[in-house]
């Protein structure tokens, strides 16, 4: 690879900036302790904390849709033609659980601030939701993900960038699916594109009669290394998903995820008439997660040249949780990459575990162009954007 003595490109995120070995230097950045011991983890075990740290702005609204009450909370209103950052949340959570510590971190302030925040809580997940009637059939994955239109053309959004985790992240990846013209991009933290199989179906059977819901989840949320070492993680996450989410619509949610069909995307030129997401994706895994296998064959089933691999390191299941600062990071230049926040400033992402590359100049007003050249002999010249980080 020739490198020395010649301009190189660096890709972070889907962001490229031109720079000079000059202009490379090796920085060392202290390591962001990981939301596991200490204040941190018992401030997460008050639920008044966790829970309730919200803005004055924040608006809750119950959206009608073809397949029920949806319950959102959103913060400012559409800015002209900037899309809205809509999420979803993972099973066993609800938006606060799932992305209060992400959205509440300070860096992520200079991103929201430039765009208006809709978060959605599946059916019966939100705090205080009252308990489904008995015989209640519960939306289908894709029934879920046919409700955000609802949501969409509620606010006037005219598309939005979606954030998932789990699935959450599915629910936006069959939204895009069927209606790509209203999404711009995605961030799909652990999402897994295949559907159970019956042995799979079976074990899940089985672990919910021997172990509590909320165990049953926790095994969806953390790896068993993280259940064994993390424990006053995992203890917060137990308590506060036993007692703030309601069990009964938990469970059908947890039974209607697990009874998911496969995502049917496939890589262009793979198969005839591939389908895949249309949109600039970023997908995310923590080095120690569940979910990794699922997310790396989600990267080898989508479209290289719109594709970002973001691999955490030490950030397990919950990397929005665990190191929302090295998230946010990586989502300013995921937005970078699509045009927006270009003066935004970025120090942190590192392409290796042991280096950490930063361009000394800003970058200007005009649309990024984001690409790198392949190196394997299967992407030999094409353009792909599809690279593993770790940060």
């Amino acid at each position: 690879m020739k490198v020395l003595g010649h301009r190189i490109e660096l890709l972070t995120g889907l962001l490229l900036h031109d720079v000079t070995m000059a202009g490379l230097q090796e920085l060392r950045f202290p390591e962001e302790k990981p939301l596991l011991r200490g204040q941190d983890a018992a401030e997460l075990e008050n639920s008044d904390t966790f829970l309730l740290a919200t803005d004055t702005d924040w608006k809750e609204h119950d959206i009608e849709t073809p397949y029920g009450l949806l319950h959102v909370v959103i913060r400012g209103s559409p800015k002209g033609n900037r899309p809205a950052i809509l999420t979803y949340h993972d099973v066993g959570l609800n938006h606060k659980l799932c992305f209060n510590t992400f959205f509440n971190f300070e860096d992520m302030q200079e991103i929201t601030k430039h765009f208006v925040v809709c978060h959605v809580d599946a059916p019966g997940q939100q705090v205080g939701a009252s308990q489904f009637p008995q015989g209640y059939q519960f939306p289908s994955m894709e029934q879920l993900a046919a409700m955000l239109p609802s949501v969409v053309q509620h606010f006037g959004f005219k598309y939005v960038i979606g954030i998932g985790v789990g699935a959450g992240a599915y629910v936006l990846a069959k939204f895009a699916l069927i209606f790509p013209d209203l999404v711009e991009g995605l961030v799909l933290m652990n999402i897994d594109p295949n559907g159970k199989g019956w042995i799979d179906w079976a074990a899940t059977k089985l672990s919910g009669l021997t172990s509590t819901l909320p165990d049953t989840v926790l095994t969806h949320l953390f790896s068993q290394e993280e259940l064994v070492s993390n424990t006053e993680l995992v203890q917060s996450y137990r308590q506060q998903i036993g007692n703030v989410v309601n069990q009964a619509n938990l469970q059908l949610f947890w039974n209607m995820y697990n009874s998911r069909r496969d995502l049917d995307i496939n890589r262009p030129g793979t198969v005839p008439n591939a389908k895949t997401l249309r949109c600039p994706v970023m997908l995310v895994v923590g080095d120690n997660a569940p979910a990794e296998d699922g997310v790396v064959e989600c990267n080898s089933k989508l479209d290289p040249t719109t594709t970002t691999f973001l691999k955490m390191a030490d950030s397990g299941g919950l990397p929005q949780v665990t190191q929302p600062g090295k998230l946010t990071e990586a989502f300013k230049y995921f937005l970078q990459g699509m045009g927006y926040m270009p003066s935004a400033s970025m120090t942190r992402l590192a392409r290796s575990r042991t280096a950490s590359l930063t361009s000394a100049s800003s970058v200007d007003g005009s649309r990024p162009q984001a690409c790198t050249h392949s190196e394997s002999s299967e992407g030999l010249g094409q353009v792909n954007h599809t690279m593993e980080v770790s940060c």
